[in-house]
């Protein structure tokens, strides 16, 4: 019986071996397979790196920032730069195939990075020109010459209330400290002028939501096509409106910016300096929501009511804003009414702070 054992580990062994064996050279070949197309892709991006600086080259030559034997200079001189790019880059990999053939594997150098994988939040010098980037620092592909057009992340809140028809703002029935709005969103900057970032156009979308309180225990109620403030029977701890619009602002912005030139790229900027917006946005309508909380023989109650209250459906308005850097006081208002077919007319208005995050 231990004979018969000991053969069957021999042979479980002896399979195993050659199982390994096959997946190792399995694994080699398809490494060695790899590596040929990584050569291929090298070609690529040096080829394709050499076209974005010829590209930039010629557009320093017909804007008459060089001469023209400055740019053939510049351009045999990038020539010669990514043909030995491609030459050494294409030796390493080949030595590395050669090892792989000889020993079944290649160690990792530390500055061994083509197929080396990176993350990066903002455009560093020399990289690309997306925001955020995570991939293999081989696609980071380099810059443009010419960014016309940039984006970033749009954040308002502050004040919000009513101007009501035939009424003195001091008359509002809604509280002034305690109503408020809130907007997020993400907005595109293209510049108009081909040679100067004097005026830009600024457009994107943005989720607006607008919160009104109403003073001395009133509530809102609606009564078919009509929608009324009403004192609440109970006391109330709190109430609140939210009116929630999605809607795509356009502004033109207009102010000083700064240039600054590299090597293969030039950027405008508009880091520390003022600037003024002036637009209006339109969107629509997609939620409307009341918040009341109160108590009822001690206990706690807390009532949110979904339903229309009558808000327009479609709204429209203008906005402003006078800025430095990317703080900015901010002001909207809404042309359209608050609600619909009412008999005395309500605009939303709102004043706060914005930071355009690019």
């Amino acid at each position: 019986m231990q004979t018969i054992t000991k053969y069957l580990l021999i042979s479980i062994l002896c399979f195993s071996v050659q199982l390994m064996n096959a997946q190792e050279r399995a694994t080699k070949e398809e490494s060695i397979e790899m590596l040929i197309k990584l050569k291929q892709t090298i070609e690529e991006e040096e080829r394709e790196a050499l076209k974005s600086k010829v590209e930039a080259i010629n557009q320093r030559l017909s804007k008459g920032d060089i001469t023209q034997a400055e740019a053939e200079r510049l351009k045999k001189e990038a020539a010669q730069k990514h043909a030995l790019n491609i030459e050494n880059r294409i030796a390493i990999i080949d030595n590395k195939i050669e090892l792989l053939k000889r020993n079944g594997y290649v160690s990792k150098e530390p500055s061994d990075d083509d197929d080396s994988y990176t993350f990066r939040i903002g455009s560093g010098e020399g990289e690309g020109d997306s925001f955020i980037y995570f991939g293999k620092k081989r696609y980071d592909k380099p810059r443009k010459y010419d960014r016309r057009t940039s984006s970033d992340m749009v954040l308002a809140f502050g004040l919000n209330n009513a101007l009501i028809e035939g009424e003195n703002f001091d008359d509002t029935p809604y509280k002034i400290g305690g109503s408020r709005f809130f907007e997020i969103g993400w907005a595109w900057k293209t510049r108009i002028f081909e040679n100067s970032n004097f005026l830009r156009i600024k457009y994107g979308y943005s989720f607006q939501i607008n919160g009104l309180k109403p003073k001395d225990n009133m509530y809102f109620t609606q009564n078919g096509d009509e929608t009324m403030l009403e004192e609440f029977p109970s006391e109330l701890k709190k109430s609140k409106l939210s009116i929630t619009n999605l809607v795509f602002p356009v502004h033109f912005e207009f102010g000083p910016s700064r240039r600054i030139d590299r090597e293969d790229y030039f950027r405008y900027t508009t880091r520390n300096q003022f600037k003024i917006g002036i637009g209006g946005y339109a969107g629509f309508n997609i939620g409307t929501r009341q918040k009341l909380k109160y108590s009822v023989d001690g206990e706690k109650v807390k009532d949110k009511m979904k339903k229309s209250f009558n808000a327009t459906s479609l709204v429209y308005g203008l906005s402003g804003y006078i800025a430095f850097d990317d703080t900015a006081l901010y002001i909207k208002y809404d042309l359209s009414p608050i609600f619909n077919d009412q008999a005395v007319k309500q605009n939303n208005i709102s004043l706060g702070v914005r930071f355009d995050m690019d």
